[in-house]
């Protein structure tokens, strides 16, 4: 029987300095993946592989990026479609960081989330 590789990735802006606090936080050992979204791009496998454990593209995507204001989005009715091409085109749309451990994803910086990451990088 093949065993599985354990996911261990975090998708973020470097530039970004909540990323960066989180990053500071959690101590992520060495082998975690980094990934800065802004210089590496997201590419389709990747972002279809956080949509399988997030359950949408919605759930990834972030309603506050000021690009999402600047076209008036929020005013238009979006589809699953639309949120996979908005975040595929431009990082922003991404809410970070986004976190693969083992078989869980981690999206956003909300307390709740950072708490939940924490607590699953400390059971192993």
């Amino acid at each position: 029987m093949e065993k599985k590789r354990i996911v261990k990735k975090i998708y973020y802006l470097k530039t970004c300095s909540t990323c960066s606090r989180i990053l500071k936080a959690l101590e992520l050992p060495n082998d975690f993946e980094r990934q800065d979204i802004k210089s590496q791009g997201i590419t389709q496998t990747q972002l279809e592989e956080m949509k399988a454990l997030a359950g949408s593209y919605e759930a990834l995507f972030s309603k506050r990026a000021t690009l999402y204001k600047a076209r008036d989005l929020k005013n238009k009715p979006l589809t699953e479609t639309d949120y996979k091409n908005l975040i595929l085109e431009h990082y922003t749309f991404l809410s970070r960081p986004v976190t693969l451990y083992k078989h869980q994803i981690f999206v956003g910086n909300s307390k709740k989330t950072v708490e939940a990451l924490k607590e699953a990088l400390n059971e192993s």
